[in-house]
Formats: structure tokens, C-alpha cells, sequence
């Protein structure tokens, strides 16, 4: 009896839209509290630094560390359909909880309960998304998927920042929670688990399937062997410090420089940072497909590229004198927005390409692990510290420095994109090895 090959097909499809909308919506519950931040500030009586807590450390010590034993579960053979969705409907919920919030302290619960939630979200994703496509497909695959921070970004920026001004910050998390719950619903009736390795050889599959029972301290030790998976674990933290303590902070630096209507301010960064960053995911996914038959290494340094161009945009976004400015119509934009955009083109290439860089690196029983020690650096140092890192910076230079005080803390942030411009070079033939190797143990 013989055994139809996989192929894709439209349940294949349905399925990454489904994952991408839960990922666009962890992201909106995630970030929109970036939008909100002056609000609570003044509500709850915050310091910046209490704040970059708040949108930081007490998110992502639990989403990091929650997603180890979780990504293990998932290469064990659990059902990640069924895995995601109860995160997605348990943080849903959750950020509904912090519209209810009436402390500072309650609402801090409430995002640490998010972070538990969303946990669950991005490895199982991740392998459950590189299972659905052949290897050739596979960065595309995964540039649509990852469409969904910029996306997300876009929509807690512009609608949740309207919501905010209009109806207020509470009803903002609330609105955002209900979709989630029915996304979640949706993917536990309507999809099924593709299956491990599906696209994969005979002989991957076979020792894929040996792998899963080995004990987790020897699979990790295994997947830290490899020496290209150790340098873009220490990249994506870096870049993730940057990342995050830019965005959070970002929309706060348009208000306070700026004096902008919080609805404004949304719109503006969610539009040039969300849209510009949609662009460039899918752009970068489009390109790296094609560069990488000719040679693995643009794989990495296409991320590389992007981490490197966009440090100087970064810092143009901040410094650009705020008297200069165009208008579209009766709209007045201040021309440090085209930067901003530019910034953040750039900035969409890297967690793209290094999660797919990540599925080629590891077997079909490692990449969900893998994957989640990828969401633990990027989340535990990147957003974890990031923000804080900005936070602090700000109250310590706005002692000296008054109103420039963040601007500053920014700037500073921004320079670290040196390091992981540095550590993806260094990965780069480590990188093309490891592929020989798993191409060789094939054979």
C-alpha cells in the first residue's frame, strides 16, 4: 500500500493565517501597554524605571522560562494545535484582567499572568509553522508568520492609542483581550497538527524520531553544541535589548519631545513603525529564499545587513530637529518619521531570518526547543532588560539633561546594535558547517 507524499494545501495555509493572527494578537497584548504608558504613569503615580518593570521583567521572566519545559513538551509530541490555543485564550483573557486593574501592583499580576499565557505561544508556532512547508517554502512561510509583531505593533499603535484618547486606557486592554479568546477557539475546532518532520527525509525522520527520547538535559546540551545556535542566541538577546527598549519607549519619546495627542502619536509610530515593518518582513523572507540557493550564508548576513543599516536610522528617528516637518493634507508630520520607518524596515529582518536560520540549524525534534531558548534570550535579556535598561537611562539623564532625558537613554540603547551586528559575522561560516554536517549524516 503505498503512502501519499505530503504537500501543501489549503488546510496548510489556513492554518499559518490562524498562527500568524495569534501571534499578530500576542503582540497586541504584549505592546499596547507602550501606548498607554503616560496614562498609568499618572494614575498609578509610576517612576520610569517602575514602569520599565512593569513592561518589562515582570513580562519576561516568566514568558521566557515557561517556554523551555513547553518547547520540550511540543518535541516530545504534544499536540501544539492544542497547546497554543489554550495560551492564546488563557493571555486573552489576562489582558482583559489588566483593564481591570485598580493598582499598580494588580496590574503588574495581570501582565506577569500574560506573559504565563503567552509562553506557550511562539515555539510550538514556530515548529508547528516549519512542519506545514518544505524546506524550500520555509522562510517564506515563516516571514508571513512573523508578520505578526508588526502587525501587531501597527494595531496597538494606532487603534489602541485612539481607544485610549476616546474611551480610555482600561477599555483598551479589554477590546484588545476579545479577539484573542476567539482566534483561540477557532484554531482548537478548525486545524489539526501537521505532524513532525513531514517534509522531511526518511532518514531525518528516523533520527528525529530517536532524538525525542532522549532525556532534556542531554537535548540541550546537544542543541548548545552548536556553535551557530550559541552566537544567535547572544545575538538576538542583544538586538532584543535594543528592540524592545526602543519600541516600548518610543511612542513616550513622541509625546513628551513632541506634545502630541496620544492618538497621534499612536498613529504616526504605529503607521511608519508597523507598516514599514510589515514591508520589510516580507521583503527579507522573499529574498533570503532566492539568496540562499545560492549561498547558505545570506541566511545570516541579510539580518546582519539590516541589524547594521538600521542603528543609523535609529538615531536619526531621535535626534532630527523637531521644528522640521511636512504635511500631508491638513496632517503635519515631523520628517523624523521617515527615519523611524526606515529604522524599523530594517529591524524586521532579523527575528525572520534567525528563527528560519534556527529551523535549518536543528532537527525536526530539536527546532521547537530550539526555538524557545531562541524566545528565552530574546525575551529574558532583550525584553526583560530592555526596557528597564531605557527606563532607568531616562531618570538618571533627566536629572542632568531635563526633557532630553529619554532621548538620551535611547540614543545609548541604540548603540548597542554594534554587538549582535558583530555576533551574527561571527556566526555566519559556523553557520554553513553545521548544515554540511546534517547534510553528511544523510547520506
Amino acid at each position: 500500500m503505498s503512502i501519499m507524499p505530503p504537500k501543501v494545501t489549503f488546510r496548510s495555509h489556513f492554518t499559518l493565517i490562524l498562527l500568524a493572527l495569534v501571534y499578530v494578537f500576542s503582540f497586541i497584548d504584549r505592546n499596547v501597554i507602550a501606548i498607554v504608558i503616560e496614562p498609568i504613569k499618572q494614575e498609578f503615580g509610576a517612576s520610569d524605571t517602575q514602569i520599565g518593570l512593569l513592561t518589562g521583567l515582570a513580562f519576561a521572566v516568566l514568558y521566557g522560562v515557561l517556554g523551555i519545559p513547553l518547547g520540550r513538551m511540543v518535541d516530545r509530541g504534544a499536540d501544539r494545535r492544542k497547546i497554543i490555543a489554550t495560551c492564546c485564550g488563557l493571555w486573552s483573557l489576562a489582558t482583559m484582567a489588566c483593564g481591570l486593574a485598580t493598582s499598580f501592583w494588580q496590574l503588574l499580576l495581570a501582565r506577569m499572568t500574560v506573559a504565563v499565557g503567552e509562553a506557550g505561544g511562539m515555539a510550538p508556532s514556530v515548529s508547528m509553522v516549519s512542519d506545514l512547508y518544505p524546506k524550500h517554502r520555509r522562510s517564506t512561510a515563516l516571514s508571513i508568520f512573523m508578520l505578526g509583531p508588526q502587525v501587531g505593533l501597527l494595531i496597538a499603535m494606532v487603534v489602541g492609542g485612539y481607544i485610549a484618547q476616546t474611551y480610555g486606557w482600561r477599555t483598551t486592554f479589554i477590546v484588545f483581550g476579545i479577539p484573542g479568546v476567539l482566534i483561540a477557539a477557532t484554531l482548537w475546532l478548525f486545524t489539526r497538527d501537521p505532524g513532525r518532520g513531514v517534509f522531511d527525509s526518511e532518514e531525518e525522520r528516523r533520527q528525529a524520531k530517536a532524538a525525542r527520547d532522549i532525556k532534556a538535559a542531554p537535548q540541550i546540551k546537544s542543541i548548545f553544541r552548536v556553535r551557530a545556535f550559541v552566537l544567535l542566541c547572544a545575538g538576538v538577546a542583544m538586538t532584543g535589548v535594543v528592540g524592545y527598549g526602543f519600541g516600548i519607549w518610543a511612542p513616550t519619546f513622541l509625546l513628551r519631545t513632541y506634545e502630541m495627542p496620544l492618538a497621534q502619536a499612536g498613529f504616526l509610530f504605529g503607521l511608519s513603525s508597523g507598516l514599514f515593518a510589515i514591508l520589510g518582513t516580507l521583503f527579507c523572507g522573499w529574498i533570503c529564499d532566492r539568496l540562499i540557493r545560492r549561498n547558505t550564508r545570506w541566511q545570516l548576513l541579510l539580518p546582519m545587513l539590516g541589524i547594521l543599516i538600521s542603528l543609523p536610522m535609529g538615531i536619526a528617528f531621535l535626534l532630527w530637529p523637531q521644528t522640521s516637518s511636512f504635511s500631508v493634507g491638513s496632517f503635519n508630520i515631523p520628517y523624523a518619521m521617515l527615519f523611524c520607518a526606515g529604522f524599523a524596515f530594517f529591524q524586521s529582518w532579523w527575528p525572520t531570518l534567525t528563527f528560519a536560520a534556527v529551523s535549518h540549524l536543528l532537527t525536526s525534534s530539536q527546532r521547537a526547543m530550539g526555538a524557545a531558548f531562541v524566545n528565552l534570550f530574546m525575551t529574558l535579556i532583550g525584553a526583560g532588560l530592555g526596557p528597564v535598561l531605557s527606563g532607568t537611562l531616562s531618570d538618571l539623564y533627566t536629572g542632568s539633561m531635563g526633557a532630553d532625558g529619554l532621548r538620551w537613554a535611547l540614543v545609548t540603547v541604540l548603540c548597542l546594535l554594534l554587538i549582535p551586528t558583530l555576533l551574527y559575522a561571527l556566526a555566519i561560516r559556523p553557520y554553513q558547517r553545521r548544515l554540511e554536517q546534517l547534510d553528511a549524516s544523510l547520506i
